[in-house]
């Protein structure tokens, strides 16, 4: 019902505002994971628009990556998984100490003593802020193992190495903006080969496969394989490279491009 007042019209029984809904769950098992018994929570893979009409990039150091992501296709895109994804990142963004409540008190569970969690099987740690609810959550729960895979080098660099939790582990994976500031020799890094047979052949260095169980990326030897996923449409952009080559590749396209820029500059 509404009352007009010069060219204006306004509502005289408005009702107040919906509270956004919030996953009544926040952990769970997806197939490959649930057979070790791994917890995992998920955003939605590279960017995702939430319902208030937001844009968010959950994964802001993806590189070619994104060509052969896993959570770009199949499953990843079925609409009722897409949108459970979208709901969890909006907590995290719309009421981000909300959302670290409710992952604290979720892991207090009995179910999750001396468990493993996989932080992220689609996105990445977005934001210096939501990485930091991250760690407090950790240190709140110290009887919980955590691990991820990250592209956020420089984030980490910052705000995790200095003093990681004593219950975290974490494996740079190649094919990101950072690629270049990463030493195999030095670092935990993982690649994504086109098969388990090119990981096994190969020497200086020897790359490890993870196939047995994906926390071999982080408690196994490094530099970590893993076999890309079967997906025909993944498979045919990586070809016969690796996922680091196939980033080399573009880097090296776009130190071309702003040469040839800079020369076009020139008077």
């Amino acid at each position: 019902m509404t009352a007009a007042g010069g060219n204006r019209q306004f509502a005289l029984f408005d009702e107040p505002p919906r509270k956004p809904v919030r996953p009544s769950r926040l952990l769970r098992q997806n197939r490959q994971l649930k057979r070790e018994g791994i917890w995992n929570w998920t955003l939605p893979a590279l960017e995702a628009e939430l319902p208030s009409g937001r844009k968010v990039v959950t994964c802001p150091s993806a590189g070619t990556c994104a060509d052969i992501c896993y959570a770009r296709f199949g499953f990843y895109q079925f609409p009722g998984v897409r949108a459970a994804h979208v709901a969890n990142l909006a907590f995290v963004v719309e009421d981000l100490p909300g959302w670290e409540a409710a992952m604290r008190a979720e892991l207090g569970a009995r179910r999750f003593r001396g468990a493993w969690i996989r932080v992220h099987d689609s996105g990445d740690y977005f934001s210096d802020a939501y990485l930091a609810a991250w760690l407090r959550i950790m240190a709140a729960r110290p009887e919980v193992s955590f691990y991820a895979y990250t592209k956020e080098v420089a984030r980490f660099r910052r705000l995790v190495e200095p003093d990681p939790p004593p219950n975290f582990l974490w494996c740079y994976s190649l094919g990101g903006k950072h690629d270049g500031s990463l030493d195999v020799a030095t670092a935990r890094v993982a690649d994504v080969f086109p098969t388990e047979e090119a990981i096994t052949a190969t020497a200086d260095p020897v790359w490890h496969s993870q196939a047995e169980s994906d926390l071999l990326a982080v408690l196994g030897p490094s530099p970590v394989g893993m076999a890309a996923n079967r997906i025909p449409a993944a498979l045919r952009r990586l070809g016969d490279r690796r996922l680091s080559e196939m980033q080399q590749e573009s880097d090296e396209l776009r130190r071309q491009r702003r040469r040839i820029s800079r020369k076009g500059d020139m008077p």
